[in-house]
């Protein structure tokens, strides 16, 4: 076989190759999510069998804070959460003024979560509680991104509903937020487990959470947030503008999510702090350990691909938002 021919066998395989990838990167990424009708609607416990019209994000704020909270087949974990949340919530508006409104995302549960939530609302009649049922299960990001994209708030925090993290922390991501985004700024404050890496809490976890939990920052560093110790704490809080600029180009709604939110934010140039947070581990997780980490590995190297490829971006008018 001579040189030539040598030469276009390999650019034929090079081609083939390329192609195939290609075709795997189209069909592993997954498509814009779009509301059902029913998902652009909320209940309160006001009202609790109305369906009222959610507003949008990109409308003005009307109150200070927008508390989201993704919730799937959470009955069992979301009173003890529910309780710490609006105590803390009530505090703050009476002590500093700061009005709230707490979105629940039903991700499509099955154990009657919406329910709940609506009658755990009723418990605290000054509070502004809305309850948002998606028709299926599309993932804990799917569910985020939901009720960030229906927030009124000037400032929109994601908090996890098993009640891990404390809630009264969220006054050290509100500092650092007026730190970094003194004007309203675009700008994003997370959470932070790192500086429990050595202390009981995680050390107790099991040998595989902990490996894999390694082998996870070792990949985020190659993918391009290794600038951020924590990503995937669920406490995170945005500006208004932030949220604007970052959810409507959001395409992952698996665990992985939160590495592409702060992707975003890097490719937007927003400022990123990462605050300590007190955090304890809580029973009844819905992470598969081994099968997730797959999906996730899987899914960042998606992310990146087409992110590199420019199949995502975030253009404006470029990815469906739902609005």
């Amino acid at each position: 076989m001579d040189t030539s021919t040598l030469l276009y066998t390999g650019l034929g395989l090079l081609a083939a190759t390329l192609g195939t990838a290609y075709t795997l990167l189209v069909l592993w990424s997954p498509d814009t999510i779009f509301p059902k009708p029913s998902e652009k609607t909320y209940r309160s416990p006001r009202k609790p069998s109305a369906k009222l019209p959610l507003p949008s994000v990109r409308d003005s704020p009307s109150v200070d804070l927008t508390v989201v909270i993704p919730a799937y087949n959470e009955t069992a974990r979301l009173p003890d959460m529910f309780s710490t949340t609006l105590a803390h919530l009530e505090a703050t508006r009476t002590s500093q003024r700061r009005s709230y409104e707490v979105l629940v995302v039903d991700d499509g549960s099955r154990d009657g979560t919406a329910d709940l939530a609506l009658k755990l609302g009723a418990q605290y009649p000054q509070s502004d509680v809305r309850v948002v049922v998606l028709e299926k299960n599309v993932g804990k990001g799917g569910a985020v991104r939901h009720g960030m994209l229906h927030g009124r708030g000037r400032r929109l925090l994601m908090v996890d509903a098993d009640g891990a993290s404390r809630f009264e922390d969220l006054e050290l991501l509100w500092k650092a937020m007026d730190e970094i985004s003194p004007k309203g700024e675009a700008a994003v404050v997370v959470g932070s487990r790192a500086h429990l890496v050595k202390t009981e809490a995680v050390v107790k976890r099991s040998l595989l959470r902990n490996v894999l939990m390694y082998g996870l920052h070792t990949i985020l560093r190659v993918v391009g947030v290794g600038h951020i110790r924590d990503t995937q704490c669920g406490f995170k809080l945005f500006s208004r503008r932030a949220a604007q600029q970052i959810f409507p180009h959001q395409h992952l709604a698996t665990w992985i999510f939160d590495v592409e939110l702060l992707l975003l934010a890097k490719e937007l140039r927003m400022p990123v702090a990462e605050v300590p947070i007190e955090w304890h581990e809580v029973g009844g997780s819905k992470l598969h350990v081994f099968k997730d980490s797959l999906q996730m590995l899987r899914d960042l190297l998606v992310l990146r691909a087409n992110l590199l490829l420019g199949r995502w971006t975030t253009e404006r008018g470029e990815s469906g938002s739902g609005l």
